[in-house]
């Protein structure tokens, strides 16, 4: 059973880390990220405001990666032009482009006020 969970667990880090090594937006994000985190980090944040950077950096990382799978599903499938596959794509993509205005807008919420303190 080990075994088992280990080989699982082996099989997700390759996908993770093919999708670092083959996508571009995997990059952005995971750069978003560590920007996120040093902005975080220099403005002390509170512990609550953490808990909501921290979980909007994983849902988007989450997201992409379905996103990500969906798009290579649909490719595997069929290589020509397919409706369906291009409205499965579409719709998995709005779901990340939705996220990504969430994203902003928690990080504009947290950040902006703290910056605006700093500069002015």
């Amino acid at each position: 059973m080990i075994k088992r969970h280990a080989n699982a667990i082996g099989h997700a880090v390759d996908g993770m880390l093919w999708a670092f090594r083959t996508q571009p937006n995997y990059k952005t994000h995971f750069s978003l990220i560590l920007i996120s985190i040093v902005v975080a980090w220099f403005l002390e944040i509170s512990y609550a405001e953490w808990m909501a950077i921290l979980i909007t950096a994983l849902m988007g990382i989450i997201i992409e990666t379905v996103n990500t799978a969906i798009e290579k599903m649909g490719d595997a499938i069929d290589t020509n032009f397919n409706e369906n596959i291009k409205i499965s794509k579409d719709v998995s993509a709005s779901a990340m482009l939705l996220y990504s205005i969430g994203a902003l807008a928690v990080a504009s919420i947290i950040f902006v006020p703290k910056l605006m303190d700093l500069f002015f």
